[in-house]
This record gives structure tokens, sequence and C-alpha cells, in this order.
């Protein structure tokens, strides 16, 4: 990953394709960074800043400092702007889609093991042939090895436990507690003596008075206390995953694309081997064209649209900007629940949820200002 450290205070995050941390980012000593992530309930970041680090840039246009491109010319220059807009938009609303296709597959009774591994090998098999084309080099000693694995544990187990919230809250409130990974991020730094400057500290406060309200029974409808846990650990685990792939060492050498492939291929192994040696059969309740259209859906919107649209945005308009309109993440989520699985909107969670994305949104514009 191109991620750096640095000693700043803050951590600028944007939830956009998930599951694999995006190479666009960097996690500051202060416990900050300047990303634009994504949490996929499950996958898709990680190719993402790879991507985005090496699209060739031709004839009239130049790389600024921040990374994004200029267009020689005013026009060009506003039409990148406009087209970086619209992908950064188009990668959290794909990404919102997640509940969309995971909730009916559950529902016909396809395994959260069956869905991600799906989700994961397509992934790896495409990355994989874009990695050979590239004849970019695979090769890794045992050392990396053993931190890869672990990332990949860490990323599967953020994408299951999203999945399985879904079982229990409804996938609007799902999504928005897994969007405050950066929040835990700044958390955990706390614990490595890497301390946040008051504007995350603020950021902090609102997101958990957020969560609270958001967690408060309304209007007959209360939140099963199991589905809260299971988002929170997702956001959790995908916090734990972006500080180790940040702070290791020995993945410093390690490419982003490499690291997302193995990172995806361990994930996706770990769902296969769980499977199989739960004794259940990983094609159950694989049946009729609804069903692989769901999960079809599930491989190439949430993870591969997202995926490839994080990378041009931020190319495009920058990892801040980019961050910044991953709310539409959980919006998306949101209205999906509202319209396809009658999920109710109270009020609380109207307010909880723009507290939230408030919080995250000033957490990512102050530590730019900076």
């Amino acid at each position: 990953m191109e991620d750096v450290v640095e000693e700043s205070g803050s951590l600028v995050g944007g939830v956009d394709g998930r599951g694999v941390s995006d190479g666009a980012g960097s996690i500051s000593e202060d416990g900050t960074g300047d990303s634009a992530l994504s949490v996929d309930g499950g996958g898709a970041s990680g190719v993402a800043g790879g991507v985005a680090g090496d699209v060739a840039v031709g004839g009239s246009e130049s790389v600024s400092a921040d990374g994004t491109v200029d267009g020689a010319g005013s026009g060009s220059g506003r039409r990148n702007t406009i087209l970086g807009y619209i992908a950064g938009i188009v990668t959290g609303v794909t990404y919102g889609l997640n509940p969309l296709f995971a909730k009916p597959l559950l529902e016909m009774g396809v395994s959260v093991d069956t869905m991600l591994s799906f989700r994961y090998l397509l992934a790896v098999l495409i990355l994989g042939i874009w990695l050979v084309a590239r004849k970019e080099s695979l090769r890794i000693n045992a050392a990396q090895t053993v931190r890869l694995v672990i990332l990949g544990i860490l990323f599967a187990l953020s994408s299951a436990t999203l999945f399985f919230s879904y079982n229990y809250i409804p996938a609007g409130l799902a999504t928005t507690i897994v969007f405050l990974y950066p929040v835990l991020v700044a958390l955990i730094m706390v614990f490595l003596k890497v301390y946040p400057t008051w504007q995350v500290w603020l950021s902090i406060i609102l997101t958990f008075a957020g969560v609270i309200i958001l967690s408060l029974p309304s209007s007959g409808v209360s939140f099963n206390a199991v589905g809260l846990l299971l988002a929170g650990a997702s956001a959790l685990v995908y916090a734990m995953y972006l500080i180790i792939v940040n702070r290791s060492r020995r993945l410093r050498t390690v490419s982003n694309h490499v690291l997302t492939f193995y990172a995806l291929l361990f994930g996706s192994l770990l769902f296969l081997g769980h499977g199989l040696s739960s004794g259940g059969d990983l094609l159950a309740g694989v049946h009729g064209w609804l069903c692989w259209l769901c999960l079809f859906g599930l491989a190439i919107f949430p993870t591969l649209m997202s995926l490839l649209c994080l990378a041009a945005s931020t190319r495009l308009i920058g990892a801040t900007k980019t961050s910044v309109l991953g709310v539409a993440e959980p919006v998306t989520a949101i209205a999906v629940g509202c319209i396809f699985f009658n999920e109710s909107l109270t009020l609380n969670v109207i307010v909880g949820v723009t507290i939230t994305l408030f919080a995250v949104t000033f957490m990512a514009l102050t530590d730019r200002k900076r």
C-alpha cells in the first residue's frame, strides 16, 4: 500500500468498497490518516488505491502534488473533476448495495461462507489476471506470508460479521456503524501512544453519541444487541486491519496490488475451509436464477464496480474528497432497507445517522486543512 507514517494528528477515512484498505490512504503517527478507504462488509478498497496509483497519465495531463490528475486546459480539468465526483458517488452507492444482494441470499438459505467465497474468489481471479498481464511479481517471503495470512483473516472476519449483522438489525444501521472505523483507528492509536487532535476527539464524541441515538428503541422498533455488536466488531476488525497494514515494516515492500491479492486469497480460503470443515454444502441454497443473480450482483456491484470507481475518483479528485463522498454508502444502505425490506426510518435513525455522517466528514475536512 502507499500508506505512509507521518507525524500529524487525525484519521481521514471513507468507506467505499470495504474489506481491503485502499492504497490511497495514510495513517499518521498521531493516529490520523488521509484516505479514501472502503468497507465492505467485506470487500473493495484494496485494489483501488493500487490501481489509482498506477493509472497511466498520458497526453497533456499531469499529476498534482496531492495525487490528483490535472488537465492542461481548463476544460479538461473541469471534466476530470466532474468525472471524479461522479465516480466517488458511484463508489459509495455501489458499496451501499451490499444488503440488496446479501439479505435475499440469507433468506434463501445461502450461507455467509458461500456468499463471501463467491465474492472473494471472483475478485482474486480478476486481480490475478490483471497482475499477470502487468507481469508483476507475486513473490513474498515467509515473514510476509504470516502477516498476510493474519490480514486475510481480519479481512474475512470484518466481512463475515457485517453480513451476519444483517440477520439482527436493519442493513442501514449496520452499514452506518461500520462507517465508524476511522474513529476506531484513532482510538486504537491512543494505546500506541499516538494522540489525536481536538478535532478528532470531537468527532469521536459525536460519533458515539450518534450510535447511541441510533440504538435507542423508537416507535415500537427495538434493535438487537447481537446485531449491534456484530456490526461494531466488523468496524473494529477492519480498523485493526488498517493499522497492521500501515505499521508493519515487513509489508512495506509489498505493493498495494499484491497485498490486496493475498488478503483476498487468504480470506477466500478461510471461508472455503470453514464451509467444507463444517460439513456443509457450499452450494446449499444456491438454486434458481434469482439466487445466481444476487451472487453475481454481490460480486460485481459492491466489489468490482466499487473498486474501479474508487480508484478513478481518488485519482481525479484526491483521497480526501473521495472519502467524504463515502457518506453515500450508509445513505444508500438505509434507502435500500426502507424501499426493499420495509425497514423503519424512525426519527432516532435520521438524527443518529446525520450526527454520525457529520462527525466523520468533519474529521476528514479538518484533517486536510491542518
